[in-house]
C-alpha cells in the first residue's frame, strides 16, 4: 500500500459510486437508520433497494442518528493506520443537517496524537462528495493539511444542490424541513423545488407537477452556473432509476460537465426526503 501523509475520509451521506471511493481512497464512516428497535448501518446493513422496499411497506417510520464520538474515535484511528497517514481530513455532513461534525470533533477532542481535521461540507449526498473527492484528490497530490481542507472549501464556496420531493411529509417529520416551512400546507399535486443553502434547505419554489418541476430545476442550475465551466456534476435520486437518467442525459446536454456521476440518495437521507426526490449537484470552476 502506497504511504500517504494525509488520509480523507466522509461519511455514508455523499454515497460516493464505489469507484470513486477506491481510487481516491476515501473511507466511509456509516449513519445510522433506526427502525424499530433496530440499528442499521447506513449503506452496510441496509442498501438504497431495500430501505425503499420496506420504507413503502413498513407501519413503523424510520428515523436517523450519527456516529457516537467513540465510533469516530476508532474509525479515524483506522483510517490513519489503512493509510499509513499521520493526519486524518473528515469532509461531513452539514452540521445544519446532522449532529455528526459534532460527534466528529468531539473525537478529536479525544486524540491528541493523531491530527484530526474536521470540514463541515454544509451539504450532502454528492454535494459532500464531490468536497471529499477535491480533498482526497489533493491529498494525493502530496498537497498540505492547510492545502487539502482549501480543495474541499473552494468546492463549496462553488457548489449548487437543488432538488425535487415528491412530497414534504418526510422532511417535515424528520425535523430537517428548513426554509422549506413556509411550503406546507400547500396543495397535494405541488412539486416543491428546494436548495441546500447556508447548510440548510430552503425553499426555492413550488411547482404544479413533477416534470415541470424537474425542467426548472435545470433551468436554474443552467442560470448559476452561467458563463463559468463546470467541472463536475451529478444527478441523484431515491428510488426513481428511469427519471434519473433521463434527467442525467438533460444535465449533460445543458451543463456540459467535465466528469458527470449519477448517485443514489442514502437511506439515512431518503428518510427525510423520501423516495420520488430526484436532484442536481454541480460546480464551476
Amino acid at each position: 500500500m502506497t504511504t500517504r501523509r494525509i488520509a480523507v475520509v466522509t461519511d455514508s451521506t455523499a454515497y460516493l459510486p464505489p469507484q470513486v471511493r477506491e481510487r481516491l481512497g476515501i473511507s466511509v464512516i456509516p449513519l445510522n437508520v433506526l427502525w424499530g428497535e433496530e440499528v442499521l448501518k447506513d449503506g452496510v446493513d441496509i442498501d438504497p433497494p431495500t430501505f425503499y422496499q420496506r420504507l413503502g411497506s413498513d407501519k413503523v417510520m424510520p428515523t436517523t442518528s450519527q456516529p457516537s464520538a467513540g465510533e469516530f474515535v476508532d474509525f479515524f484511528l483506522q483510517a490513519a493506520e489503512d493509510s499509513k497517514a499521520g493526519t486524518v481530513v473528515g469532509v461531513f455532513i452539514s452540521a445544519g443537517l446532522s449532529g455528526t461534525v459534532a460527534s466528529a470533533e468531539m473525537a478529536k477532542e479525544m486524540l491528541p496524537d493523531l491530527r484530526v481535521e474536521v470540514v463541515d461540507s454544509r451539504s450532502t449526498s454528492m454535494g459532500l462528495g464531490f468536497q471529499a473527492m477535491a480533498a482526497a484528490e489533493a491529498a494525493l497530490a502530496g498537497a498540505s493539511l492547510e492545502e487539502v481542507v482549501e480543495a474541499a472549501q473552494r468546492v463549496q464556496y462553488r457548489l449548487h444542490v437543488l432538488f425535487v420531493v415528491d412530497t414534504l411529509e418526510f422532511l417535515h417529520r424528520g425535523g430537517r424541513i428548513g426554509g422549506a416551512q413556509r411550503f406546507l400546507g400547500t396543495a397535494l399535486r405541488v412539486k416543491p423545488l428546494l436548495e441546500l443553502e447556508g447548510g440548510k434547505i430552503e425553499g426555492l419554489e413550488k411547482v404544479r407537477t413533477k416534470r415541470k418541476a424537474v425542467a426548472r430545476m435545470l433551468e436554474i442550475a443552467l442560470e448559476r452556473k452561467g458563463s463559468a465551466p463546470a467541472v463536475r456534476a451529478a444527478v441523484v435520486h431515491a428510488d426513481a432509476p428511469d427519471e434519473c437518467l433521463a434527467l442525467k442525459e438533460k444535465v449533460e446536454a445543458m451543463l456540459g460537465p467535465e466528469e458527470m456521476y449519477v448517485s443514489e440518495v442514502s437511506p439515512v437521507i431518503g428518510t427525510h426526503t423520501g423516495p420520488g426526490t430526484l436532484g442536481v449537484a454541480f460546480y464551476t470552476r
